[in-house]
C-alpha cells in the first residue's frame, strides 16, 4: 500500500513586489509540487492583483491572503502557519519573493527533511563557507558574524541562525505557541529557531548559495538586522523562566 503524498505549502511574504511575484510563482509551480500562499501586506503596488490574476491558472494550488498594511514579517509568517494548520498540510516552506531563495531547493529542503528524519530544514548560506552573492562586504559580514553570535549566545546547533528559507514539519508548528513570539521583524527567524531547538526538534542545514534581489527594493536594514541581534538577549532571558516541553 502506497503512502499518502505529504501536503506543502510555500509561505512567501509579499511589499512591493510587482517586478518578481509572478515570475517566483511560475518558477516554483514548475519545479515543486507544493502550493503557494502569498501573504501580502497591502502593497500599493499592485502585487496582490498580479497574485489573483494568476491564481485563475493555478486553482486549488495558488492562495493569497491580503492583510492592511505592514505588519511585520514575523506576523506574516505566523497568519500563513495557521492558515496552513487548519488546512492539514505537513510542511510547510517559507521563502521570499525576490529570487534570493532559489525555488528549485525547496524540494532539497524537503528530501533532506525526509532522509536525514528532521523536524526542520534551514537553507544555510554559513554551513559549508560563505554562499552570498552580490551582498555588500559590510552587509555579509554582519549577517555572518550575526549568526555566530546568535549561536554562541542561544546555543542554537544552526550556523545561519538568521535564515529566511526554512522547511517545517507542521508538528513543529503545532507545538510552537506563536502568542510568545515577540519580534516580528528578522529576529523571528532566530526566535522561531531557538523554540525549535528548547523544544527538543531536529534541525538540519542544507547548503544553499543565496543572491541579492535583482529586481525591487530590499526591506532589509541595518536597523531591523541590529534589532534582531541585540534582542536575542531578552529571548535568551526569557528562556530561563519558561517550562519547555514538546
Amino acid at each position: 500500500m502506497e503512502s499518502k503524498p505529504h501536503k506543502k505549502v510555500i509561505i512567501i511574504p509579499t511589499y512591493n513586489e510587482k517586478e518578481n511575484i509572478e515570475k517566483i510563482i511560475r518558477k516554483t509551480f514548475s519545479v515543486t509540487d507544493a502550493d503557494i500562499l502569498v501573504i501580502d501586506d497591502g502593497s500599493p503596488d499592485g502585487t496582490a492583483n498580479i497574485v489573483k490574476r494568476v491564481m485563475g491558472e493555478f486553482p486549488d494550488r495558488l492562495y493569497i491572503e491580503e492583510r492592511t498594511g505592514k505588519l511585520g514579517l514575523g506576523t506574516a509568517y505566523i497568519h500563513g502557519f495557521k492558515w496552513a494548520l487548519k488546512r492539514d498540510y505537513d510542511y510547510v516552506f517559507e521563502m521570499d519573493a525576490d529570487f534570493s531563495h532559489n525555488p528549485e531547493d525547496v524540494e532539497r529542503l524537503y528530501t533532506a527533511v525526509l532522509e536525514q528524519n528532521a523536524d526542520v530544514a534551514v537553507g544555510s548560506r554559513y554551513c559549508q563557507g560563505v554562499n552570498v552573492l552580490n551582498w555588500p562586504m559590510s552587509r555579509l559580514l554582519m549577517s555572518y558574524y550575526g549568526s555566530k553570535y546568535v549561536r554562541f549566545i542561544l546555543g542554537i546547533p544552526v550556523n545561519d541562525t538568521t535564515a529566511g528559507f526554512m522547511c517545517y514539519s507542521t508538528k513543529v508548528l503545532k507545538t510552537i505557541d506563536f502568542s510568545k513570539i515577540r519580534h516580528i521583524g528578522y529576529g523571528f527567524q532566530i526566535e522561531m529557531k531557538f523554540n525549535t531547538h528548547k523544544l527538543g526538534f531536529k534541525i538540519i542545514e542544507v547548503p544553499i548559495v543565496f543572491k541579492d534581489r535583482t529586481l525591487g527594493t530590499s526591506k532589509m536594514s541595518a536597523g531591523i538586522f541590529k534589532e534582531a541581534i541585540f534582542g536575542i538577549i531578552g529571548l535568551k532571558f526569557r528562556s530561563f523562566f519558561r517550562k519547555w516541553k514538546s
